[in-house]
């Protein structure tokens, strides 16, 4: 029992473990403080998150804040994604762009990302597109890095026999190299999506009060934390089902990983 594969038995752990957390949750947010803990469901004296956040949706401000934060991650993401995708390729078949341009890369990667959002505020000011590059960092190295190691992993023997055949270097790319490359840029795609959501959140908080950050850091200032707790659910429920999502693809297109099988 404790390690079936049955997808019974997977999902009501799953199931089991999400109630047993939510009915803690909600006995220990019904007797903290309003003012420092919310519980999920709650009554008149505690309002819980899961009925605020109903409430929430029926006010436009909140859906204009939603929609702005859900256009900012769209915007970032996807010129992350497309920076990332052919750089990665190309560093990996270019070795003297590799060499030029890896400490650099390096550098960036391992700072946080967190502590440039003062430099891009101070260049770029507090508009939409600080933000969007602010995501964009976010999106972008993890996607860059599982690229460019998919790459490098092309057997060499591939590119010998399509050499070997007068390949000319498009016809190498589409043949071999981004079939070959895919499952691994869609596991960085994966990893990229939580890492969007959390520069996504950043860059509201750090360069202006917007979106469901600005929501979360009006409704903290407010000791409201039924609201700050329902903002937090649907950035969860938004990042879960991204990733879902994103790990449909990646299953599909790497069964020749051993993933499903």
């Amino acid at each position: 029992m404790l390690n079936s594969d049955s997808p019974w038995v997977r999902w009501g752990t799953v199931a089991a473990g999400l109630i047993i957390g939510a009915i803690i949750w909600e006995i220990a947010g019904l007797n903290f403080n309003r003012a420092l803990m919310a519980p999920i469901w709650g009554n008149e004296e505690h309002p819980g998150a899961a009925p605020r956040l109903w409430e929430l949706f029926a006010d436009e401000e909140f859906r204009d804040a939603f929609g702005g934060s859900i256009k900012l991650f769209c915007t970032g993401f996807t010129i992350g994604v497309v920076l990332a995708l052919p750089l990665g390729i190309i560093l990996a078949r270019f070795v003297l762009i590799r060499v030029a341009l890896e400490s650099y890369i390096l550098a960036l990667y391992v700072t946080p990302m967190v502590a440039i959002i003062p430099f891009i505020m101070a260049m770029m000011g507090f508009d939409f597109w600080p933000k969007v590059v602010v995501v964009t960092l976010f999106t972008f190295f993890p996607i860059l890095y599982n690229t460019l190691e998919g790459a490098r992993s092309v057997k060499p023997e591939l590119i010998e026999v399509a050499r070997a055949f007068r390949t000319n270097e498009w016809a190498l790319w589409r043949d071999i190299l981004i079939p070959y490359t895919l499952p691994f840029a869609l596991t960085g795609i994966r990893q990229a999506t939580g890492r969007a959501l959390v520069g996504m959140i950043a860059a509201e908080f750090f360069l202006s009060t917007s979106g469901l950050g600005g929501e979360i850091m009006i409704a903290s200032r407010n000791f409201d934390m039924a609201s700050v707790l329902a903002s937090i659910f649907l950035i969860t429920i938004l990042g879960t089902g991204l990733m879902r999502l994103a790990q449909v693809f990646e299953k599909k297109y790497s069964a020749w990983r051993g993933l499903d099988r």
